[in-house]
């Protein structure tokens, strides 16, 4: 997989899991947690399982949209010296696998990387894209110009919040995907999936063709299953992550997060 055909990868997974009558699997880890070989071993072992796409995580010292889960994993990450080429290096590990990985990032870390730079270095080592929780198309010409020119995915949040207008001048700057966030408020795994990422779903799909992954509080195959009758893709995090977090060692955390995921793959596999 080479950095130019990063869009086209994103493409190949939401295809074959449509071929397939699913739902994609997207799931996240934070890079450099709870070491980087550790984390890349994690992030190999949910490929294994049945994700179908990662979201490596890159550690910034102020998440602002993510719960203590994903918090508490991130500072340990960076309390270890996590960074932005270990990031890159974790990502050219699953590539290597000929898994799609996207980088999962505030803006403020790439900004002060040199958006242009990131993006070079991100498609040389075969990343397929960057989701930008906290950037929106308005803010995001130096960083939308660097993607495309290297071939990258571009995905942007909606929310259930967001007008037509909003949800129209989003989806037009995305490539890849769009993230459609399930509920207003962070990250973390919930009791149930508000009912308003159906409805955000239905009006994302009025105004683009690109496929819609729904993201935040998903954690059970369940859950996953529910999403998966009106998504294009399940997006997992606080809850594996939380595997990783809770075991008393690395390889329980594995066999847990193993576990997990394979529930999950199932879930997106349920007929509706």
């Amino acid at each position: 997989m080479t950095g130019a055909a990063g869009q086209a990868a994103i493409a190949q997974v939401f295809r074959r899991a449509a071929e397939q009558r699913r739902a994609a699997l997207i799931g996240y880890l934070p890079a450099g947690f709870p070491t980087v070989a550790a984390a890349g071993d994690a992030m190999a072992a949910m490929v294994d399982a049945g994700v179908d796409l990662v979201e490596v995580g890159l550690p910034y010292s102020d998440p602002l949209m993510d719960g203590p889960v994903i918090q508490q994993a991130v500072d340990a990450a960076l309390r270890a010296g996590t960074t932005t080429a270990d990031v890159l290096r974790t990502v050219q590990a699953l590539a290597e696998r000929g898994v799609p990985a996207l980088v999962m990032s505030y803006w403020n870390p790439i900004e002060r990387y040199g958006a242009a730079r990131f993006a070079a270095d991100l498609a040389a080592v075969g990343g397929a894209g960057v989701i930008t929780p906290d950037l929106i198309p308005d803010e995001a010409g130096d960083w939308l110009a660097a993607a495309r020119q290297q071939g990258l995915g571009t995905v942007f949040l909606v929310a259930p919040s967001s007008t037509d207008e909003r949800l129209a001048r989003t989806t037009e700057a995305c490539r890849g995907f769009v993230y459609a966030a399930s509920t207003m408020g962070v990250t973390g795994a919930r009791d149930q999936v508000g009912a308003a990422a159906r409805t955000l779903v239905e009006r994302t799909r009025r105004v683009t063709d690109l496929p819609v992954a729904v993201g935040l509080g998903v954690s059970t195959s369940e859950q996953a299953a529910q999403v998966a009758c009106f998504a294009d893709g399940v997006i997992v995090g606080s809850a594996l992550v939380r595997c990783l977090l809770e075991a008393d060692t690395p390889s329980q955390g594995l066999r847990t997060l193993e576990d997990l995921v394979a529930g999950l793959a199932r879930g997106v596999r349920t007929d509706s």
